[in-house]
């Protein structure tokens, strides 16, 4: 029997910069909140309160007084920097540069419109954290689309710019981008710009590829992660016996059998999202290991 950790798999490069971030205030025994779940796991999130991070929401936030914030990866609207200020509250900033490049962008291309006649869009999942820092660089006008289909609601007699969430799939803009070429008036301007992240985004043939040349997946993520139920979403596509779980505790020995005892040929392959740490993969293979009786590795 093999297992095999996906050394593609785990944080993302602005995942690992905001938690290294907060390690490093919590170290010199500053007391520090975090705007938000750092990361969309709940193991990390348990890992890093033991430290002494605080999670907060936006209400809470908001009556903070003189003290130290963190933002996380996925970004903020101006008003958080706005009332960051009115509230003498010191930012920690570790949005993901990605993401912080791609606001830029969308408040260039809101500013430049005067008449603001243009329609910004963005390809997006509604209410993301992500999302809702890029909707807030438009003053709330930008239109969100979570789905090709979605795109039909435009107004195609008026000039559309489109961008896309960073952890958003590359062939859905795709499909987004033909179908507004298909539709829109040849009296309007269409531009788009293709803002996902490759390093999220190479991920999918990676996952695919991985759950393909193993006989069981185990993929781990938190309940939170967008972007983990659509990587389990191609594992389960390249591999039906792919099961996603959060813990080790919930591995059983049923995922590792044919229903009857362990194949002693079998091949698991654990890998996760980009929000899942290292730590947790490697505390699922401890837990397969100590079900099927193998020594430690």
């Amino acid at each position: 029997m093999t297992i095999e950790i996906d050394n593609g798999s785990g944080f993302c490069f602005g995942v690992t910069r905001a938690i290294g971030k907060a390690e490093e205030e919590l170290q010199l025994g500053h007391e520090l909140y975090c705007l938000g779940d750092i990361v969309h796991n709940g193991r990390e999130v348990e890992r890093l309160c033991e430290m002494g991070l605080r999670t907060i929401d936006h209400e809470q936030f908001a009556t903070l007084r003189d003290a130290n914030v963190l933002l996380r990866a996925h970004g903020e609207p101006p008003e958080t920097y706005a009332r960051a200020r009115a509230n003498n509250i010191n930012i920690i900033d570790a949005t993901c540069p990605v993401v912080l490049h791609l606001q830029e962008r969308i408040k260039r291309e809101y500013d430049s419109d005067t008449h603001h006649t243009r329609q910004i869009v963005i390809f997006g999942k509604p209410g993301h954290a992500e999302v809702l820092g890029l909707v807030g660089q438009t003053a709330g006008t930008a239109i969100v689309i979570e789905r090709p289909e979605d795109a039909s609601r435009l107004d195609f007699s008026r000039d559309i710019a489109l961008y896309s969430q960073t952890t958003k799939s590359l062939e859905g803009f795709r499909q987004v981008v033909e179908y507004i070429q298909a539709h829109i008036s040849p009296d309007a301007r269409f531009t788009y710009a293709d803002t996902i992240c490759r390093q999220v985004a190479n991920r999918m043939p990676h996952i695919r590829e991985f759950a393909s040349r193993h006989d069981v997946v185990l993929f781990v993520c938190g309940q939170k992660s967008s972007n983990g139920r659509v990587l389990f979403g191609e594992c389960q596509r390249a591999n039906p016996r792919s099961f996603m779980l959060s813990s080790a505790s919930e591995i059983s020995l049923s995922f590792l059998t044919d229903g009857t005892t362990p194949d002693a040929a079998l091949s698991i392959g654990i890998c996760g999202a980009t929000s899942t740490p290292k730590w947790l993969m490697e505390q699922c293979r401890d837990r397969v290991e100590a079900l099927l009786g193998i020594e430690a590795s």
